[in-house]
């Protein structure tokens, strides 16, 4: 093997003829001979290149409306050939097999026709078979051949040869064949994907790959000792915080994207709703609020725990204005996310410099489908993404004293912020606004005493004649295993519970929620969030 390989032939086929004039002229720079296959061959003498016919080397017809054309011998010897292999140039030689130097192929575009809504006739006629068999065949010769698969790397190839007089080193090479083995990887991924589901409706395949890109490094991961990524799926994928601009800011970690993600997969719960804020600490909302404005609704949630909101994330439902991002800044805030900001907003968060700005554009379904995935030593867990969604007209109340329609309310309320916290998850509300949070503690009633202490601190913080607990609607994440943890809620002044009911000793429950008043309300469905 030799470092540097002149590069004398180029086989060209693509899907994707974008900056196919520029190519070929580069190209004739170097004096290299063109091969080409059907309309790509047309497409370079449009350009004015001069361009042999595929079925001029193989001496074998393009045939079967293209799709045995460079399924041949002639082609994949001339690739597959190695240069300093005696036995191999004796057998090109014999079969006339010339060597091809350089191959520039990209690939039909069956994700697209599949995202198109195309008929399954289309769709498989969208499978590449020659395209990949030679990005492949040229990719494993990489020590001889040159294989480029992507339109934005035609500059770079062109530099290449200007800079080795007409030739290519191995380092380029190698670094070509990997890209072109990760694309045709990821193809193959995506055609699998749609024969198991699409095309067969399993749930479940057998094997199961998946595809991703990435996007950049990330500034550390959970802790700085550690490195970390942000990768994007390749296909359809909602629109999120993987997508969003970040306006300012120093570099993001794992942690807050992690953060960011989960603040806004709250936050849009409430997409078609009132002006909603969402602060969010180490993955678990610490305040949620909804008002008729930005600004008084980020004043409500941070007055439900301000300590925890120090250092913490914060996600809007609305356009950020001016007065809601004078009131964020004054607090340290790591990262604020939002549909979008007009110009006064980003010019008082620009003053901020360290505070990263994400702009969604959008945001997400909350009811959209989808799987979650956790790595185990071993083992890769995946399950459906929580989607679920209760309405007023699925609660069943199970206790003698039926629900107020402001406690119906506050439930629902609650009951959606309960599910984006971890387990086990207690949840007081009042007025849409969150009153206190427990979050992850091993048993419930520790969970609901931890929420109540927190809302007691707030009363005194701000000087409230008591707290927001009193009144309010509590929600938990799971059944209430024992009346310990409603009798917590009760404690604080909850008046109404909403739960999914199905312990073995529901009915204590119930009679503990009668003999105190209460109004409890079942909702058949759990949120665990481990």
């Amino acid at each position: 093997m030799t470092d540097l390989v002149p590069v004398r032939r180029a086989l060209i086929s693509l899907s994707d003829k974008s900056g196919l004039a520029e190519l070929a002229a580069g190209l004739a720079r170097h004096g290299v001979e063109l091969v080409s296959t059907g309309g790509t061959a047309a497409k370079l003498r449009e350009a004015g290149a001069s361009v042999q016919d595929i079925s001029d080397l193989t001496d074998f017809p393009e045939m079967m409306d293209g799709r045995v054309k460079t399924l041949h011998p002639k082609v994949h010897g001339g690739l597959l050939g190695v240069r300093d292999n005696p036995e191999h140039v004796a057998a090109m030689e014999e079969h006339g097999i010339a060597p091809i130097d350089l191959v520039v192929v990209n690939l039909y575009p069956f994700l697209n026709t599949v995202m198109s809504g195309a008929d399954r006739d289309t769709v498989i006629e969208n499978i590449d078979i020659g395209g990949p068999s030679m990005a492949r065949s040229a990719a494993k010769n990489h020590a001889h051949v040159a294989i480029v698969t992507d339109p934005g790397d035609y500059a770079e190839l062109l530099t290449e040869l200007d800079t080795n007089d007409g030739k290519t080193s191995f380092d380029f090479r190698r670094k070509l064949a990997a890209k072109a083995f990760a694309l045709t990887a990821e193809y193959d991924s995506t055609i699998s994907q749609w024969f198991a589901f699409a095309d067969q409706g399993e749930r479940w395949p057998q094997n199961w790959t998946f595809s991703s890109t990435l996007k950049m490094p990330l500034r550390y991961g959970e802790n700085p000792h550690q490195t970390a990524a942000l990768y994007l799926p390749l296909g359809p994928a909602a629109h999120g915080v993987a997508q969003a601009i970040q306006v300012q800011g120093k570099e993001l970690s794992y942690n807050n994207l992690n953060d960011a993600n989960a603040a806004l997969e709250l936050v849009a719960e409430f997409r078609d709703g009132p002006p909603t804020v969402v602060i969010v600490k180490h993955a678990n909302p610490c305040g949620v609020a909804i008002r008729d404005n930005l600004v008084d609704a980020w004043c409500e949630a941070l007055a439900c725990d301000s300590v925890s909101a120090f250092g913490g994330i914060v996600a809007t439902n609305r356009r950020l204005d001016a007065a809601t991002a004078e009131a964020i800044a004054d607090i340290f805030t790591e990262v604020v996310v939002a549909p979008d900001a007009d110009d006064e907003a980003k010019a008082i968060f620009a003053k901020k410099k360290n505070l990263r700005l994400l702009l969604t554009g959008s945001l997400p379904d909350p009811a959209r489908g989808g799987t979650s995935l956790a790595l185990i030593a071993g083992g890769l867990l995946v399950q459906d993404r929580d989607n679920g969604i209760v309405t007023r007209e699925q609660l069943k109340c199970v206790t003698k004293r039926e629900p107020t329609e402001q406690e119906i309310r506050d439930c629902l309320f609650a009951w959606t912020v309960a599910k984006h916290v971890k387990s086990n998850a207690i949840v007081y509300a009042k007025d849409g606004v969150t009153a206190g949070i427990g979050a992850g503690q091993m048993n419930r009633r520790d969970s609901a005493r931890i929420a109540a202490a927190k809302a007691k601190e707030a009363a005194e913080t701000h000087g409230w004649a008591e707290p927001r607990t009193v009144g309010s609607a509590v929600a938990s994440d799971a059944f209430f295993p024992f009346a310990d943890g409603l009798l917590a809620a009760v404690e604080a002044g909850a008046t109404a519970v909403i739960q999914p009911g199905g312990s073995i000793r529901d009915e204590a429950v119930i009679g503990a929620a009668d003999k105190a008043g209460l109004a409890m309300v079942f909702t058949g469905m759990r949120h665990f969030r481990h």
